[in-house]
């Protein structure tokens, strides 16, 4: 009688055991600092897209748990932020934003057995290093800066260009593509420098601009420094039209610019909330009065994308989930996505889009 009794207390703690269990990933990004505003998108991106598949009965009967760390996009912190995220035992993890985080944590992740799927990082490096466990929602700076390079020749081939980056990793891996392309279509830039991204002041930068006869600065950085730059230009009366990569996807980049934002081409992919699939979550942020501009849906999508990993797999075992992802495709709020043998993604769409009244919208 012992005997059942007791076999029974296992099988009920078992059951209540199993009733409890969840599945925990983690979410990392830049929560503080000048970059918070991308990092915002990837908190409210990651949460609803686990809000929703846990309204959908989780992956495996099993709800997903998110654990949401700062890493700054500065190398050291997200080191950190990685060993946090491990030690918690997490089993997938969104992020990091930038490249110069998601490339030395990959290391990390890898030795841990974790996957790694970053919405925000371009720099082609991070899928070329070989580690299997990682994959990004988002295109590669080979393609976008193809793309710049094109552009810049073709608009402006017998102006002055002027190249400047912030000497980030992914600053000056933009920059470079970019200026590669522009090299071979025959234009030499005038000028190609590095800038301190840290200034809260760029009006000697912009006069030497001036100075040099500049009619385009290609920017090879992010939103903050090109905010004030284009700040800067329109002060002095100068003329100047600024040309960029995908961080100038952020809201803070008008507020910060404000009237001279008017006018700033980027490069971004496609925008997803323009998409049919994206309608009902895009809904959904507006609802609570969030707009999903940038990298809010890229992470969404790579939450989308792992659950359906996992769910075709039909385990957690990350080279189960590895093999899914490369072998399958996945409905998600882009699109029909699929990966290649690096992680990256079999089509890439990167679009120009110009800041008109306040907001961000294609070229036609």
């Amino acid at each position: 009688m012992h005997r059942i009794i007791a076999t029974a207390i296992v099988a009920l703690a078992a059951a209540f055991s199993s009733a409890r269990a969840e599945v925990l990933i983690g979410a990392a990004g830049p929560l503080t600092g000048q970059l918070a505003w991308i990092g915002e998108q990837l908190e409210r991106g990651t949460e609803m897209a686990v809000a929703d598949i846990n309204e959908a009965g989780g992956v495996l009967d099993q709800k997903v748990r998110l654990v949401t760390v700062d890493d700054f996009c500065d190398p050291e912190q997200a080191m950190a932020a990685a060993q946090k995220l491990v030690a918690d035992g997490v089993v997938f993890v969104v992020g990091h934003m930038c490249s110069e985080s998601s490339i030395p944590v990959s290391k990390v992740y890898e030795a841990a057995g974790v996957l790694q799927i970053s919405p925000a990082s371009t720099n082609p490096q991070l899928t070329e290093q070989g580690r299997a466990n990682v994959f990004r929602t988002i295109g590669r700076d080979d393609a976008q800066g193809f793309i710049a390079g094109n552009y810049l020749a073709d608009r402006w081939g017998n102006k002055k260009i002027a190249i400047l980056h912030d000497n980030s990793t992914y600053g000056k891996g933009l920059a470079d593509e970019t200026r590669k392309q522009l090299n071979k279509r025959g234009v030499t830039e005038a000028i190609y420098e590095a800038y301190d991204p840290g200034k809260t002041d760029y009006s000697a930068e912009i006069a030497a601009l001036e100075a040099a006869d500049i009619a385009v600065l290609y920017l090879g950085g992010r939103h903050h420094a090109a905010a004030l730059m284009a700040r800067a230009a329109r002060d002095r009366g100068y003329s100047l039209q600024l040309v960029s990569g995908d961080p100038m996807s952020t809201e803070e980049f008008a507020l910060i610019a404000g009237p001279a934002a008017e006018g700033t081409l980027f490069t971004f992919p496609a925008d997803p909330r323009r998409s049919p699939e994206a309608a009902a979550v895009v809904e959904q942020f507006r609802v609570e009065n969030f707009e999903p501009a940038g990298y809010t849906l890229l992470s969404y999508c790579a939450v989308q994308v792992w659950a359906q990993a996992v769910s075709k797999a039909g385990s957690l075992e990350p080279k189960a989930v590895i093999a899914a992802l490369h072998e399958q495709e996945f409905d998600t709020v882009i699109g029909r996505v699929d990966f290649d043998d690096k992680g990256d993604l079999t089509k890439q769409s990167w679009v120009w889009y110009v800041w008109r009244g306040g907001e961000y919208v294609p070229v036609e």
